[in-house]
């Protein structure tokens, strides 16, 4: 409405100032979050020399390209969605009070592929690097692994076993700040929408209903390509 009444010279009401937007093509929408660290030159270097480089090395060496990334599931996260009451009695779900976890490690691939592991402890240079072995040998040829630079990602233990195995994977870092050009984040995103960990009582539990949505996303193959079609992933497939 400001903006408006500065720039145009006309006062409106809240209601009017929506109708004009409207009108003009505009729509109320949740901001999508990016970093104030994000850089924009490193992100243009990524999208023109960096990715398109490692892909065509990849199609040289017929290799496969995967997109790797680890997070969380936490009980104490807010509950999902909403649910009809009346007005001024606040609907209660019954919860446990104790602070549950579980990780998970996952891979994918534009020809729809899915790997994971489940795992309650921390995140740790050996969990990284049996992921990856496992990732070497089900896929039967290299692999060009691409994650953000988490500190793990970066360790010395990390980079011996990748000069160790270089005939067999290649890890490659993307851009800091930029999950979004990352097809895996739309998994994780797709995996907390659907397993609603503040719901559960054990983490045995967690753990459970946290495969059985990756087992099954695994038989869903046109919803992992979907990952690779979103508007700022879409560049990966070449």
């Amino acid at each position: 409405m400001e903006l408006i009444r500065v720039v145009i010279g006309v006062v409106m009401t809240e209601q009017g100032a929506g109708l004009w937007l409207r009108r003009h093509g505009f729509s109320p929408q949740r901001p999508a979050k990016r970093a104030y660290e994000q850089q924009p030159a490193a992100m243009r270097a990524w999208l023109d020399e960096e990715y398109p480089a490692i892909a065509a090395r990849a199609k040289t060496e017929n290799a496969m390209v995967v997109w790797a990334d680890q997070t969380g599931l936490r009980s104490d996260t807010a509950l999902p969605g909403r649910s009809w009451a009346p007005k001024g009695r606040t609907p209660v779900v019954r919860v446990t009070g104790k602070r549950l976890r579980v990780n998970v490690m996952s891979a994918v691939s534009a020809k729809s592929a899915l790997w994971f592991t489940v795992f309650l402890g921390r995140f740790t240079a050996p969990v990284f690097t049996a992921f990856l072995d496992r990732l070497a040998r089900h896929a039967g040829r290299k692999v060009h692994v691409i994650v953000d630079r988490h500190p793990v990602h970066r360790s010395k233990a990390v980079r011996q076993w990748l000069d160790a195995n270089a005939k067999r994977l290649e890890l490659h870092l993307m851009p800091g700040y930029s999950p979004e050009l990352n097809p895996d984040e739309l998994l994780n995103a797709d995996l907390k929408r659907n397993v609603h960990a503040s719901r559960v009582h054990t983490a045995d539990q967690l753990a459970h209903d946290t495969r059985r949505f990756l087992h099954r996303r695994q038989r869903q193959p046109h919803l992992v390509r979907g990952y690779f079609r979103a508007r700022h992933t879409a560049y990966t497939i070449m």
